[in-house]
């Protein structure tokens, strides 16, 4: 264990009928980060952050919270957003947010004075007299999300916490999630939103077919999947840059336009790309250079579409 693990995942194997749903699962939280648990529909993901908060138990396998064994006693300091919501529709907003707040251990007074304090901050002090079947599946869910921080939990487990929500709510529930890490909180969050990873994510696990495939730091990730292409801007004639693919370089990319010419340019050698641009610049003027290093989006592709083959 290292000296800032928060919470691991040791070897978890979770098996339904004939189908292993988690095959020696493992991975290592940090304190104070932000964790992407990440991979295609039927992966595995959601039955492991079901076992992680003891709704199911796994075959085999341990969990560790801050260097001993999980236990049950532990699920308080949790808070945990799932995917399918699990509000009351029949129920009163805010009678049904500091119901949720004292199941948390929170007395009625103190729950009634956050709960104040995050109506007013999400603007929606309007909906607390409103039944929840009257909201939007994006209202509830800013409700939930409200109700699964409000006690303060040290570690904050969330599933697909954008689904559902417009680009504008999208932006401020990361600035929230930002905030949250910046007062000390651990966060685990499970996406699709691939751009999401690289905004808020340090560290990722990427399973697919109920196997770990991929983890590790998200930069460190993009690094290692980069495949030496450089793009470059050129102003004037570009002619004399052809010969250069003569082996050495190929032409991933060519377009044109009045305001200049962009090509991507990979190097089929080891060739870095102060190289490229020595040989260039005496053939075009170059007004803009730079190595494509390949989004999160771009490497999770990769590595499940490689798993089919």
């Amino acid at each position: 264990m290292s000296n800032n693990e928060f919470f691991a995942v040791r070897d978890i194997v979770k098996r339904y009928s004939s189908q292993v749903a988690l095959d020696h699962v493992s991975m290592s939280i940090s304190e104070g980060t932000i964790y992407g648990l990440l991979g295609p529909n039927g992966a595995g993901k959601t039955t492991l952050l079901r076992i992680i908060n003891q709704i199911t138990a796994p075959d085999e396998g341990e969990l560790y919270f801050k260097g001993r064994k999980f236990t049950s006693g532990d699920i308080v300091h949790i808070g945990y957003l799932p995917e399918e919501r699990g509000l009351y529709k029949k129920m009163q907003v805010g009678e049904q947010a500091v119901y949720l707040a004292r199941l948390k251990g929170m007395s009625k007074h103190d729950a009634l004075v956050k709960l104040k304090y995050w109506f007013e901050k999400f603007e929606i002090q309007a909906w607390w007299n409103k039944k929840v079947e009257e909201l939007s599946k994006g209202m509830q869910q800013k409700v939930q999300f409200i109700v699964t921080i409000l006690h303060q939990p040290a570690f904050l487990i969330f599933d697909e916490p954008f689904s559902g929500f417009d680009p504008i709510n999208t932006n401020l529930l990361k600035n929230e999630i930002l905030d949250l890490k910046k007062q000390g909180a651990t966060i685990l969050f499970s996406t699709h939103d691939m751009g999401s990873v690289e905004e808020l994510c340090d560290n990722i696990t990427l399973i697919n077919k109920a196997k770990t495939i991929l983890e590790g730091g998200v930069h460190d990730i993009r690094m290692q999947y980069k495949s030496n292409l450089f793009e470059v801007g050129l102003k004037g004639n570009t002619d004399g840059i052809k010969p250069l693919m003569n082996g050495d370089f190929e032409l991933a990319y060519h377009s044109e336009s009045r305001t200049g010419t962009v090509l991507r340019i990979r190097a089929k050698k080891d060739f870095s790309g102060n190289e490229i641009l020595r040989r260039i610049l005496p053939l075009a003027e170059v007004t803009s250079f730079n190595e494509v290093i390949p989004s999160m989006n771009e490497v999770f592709i990769h590595v499940v579409e490689s798993q089919k083959n």
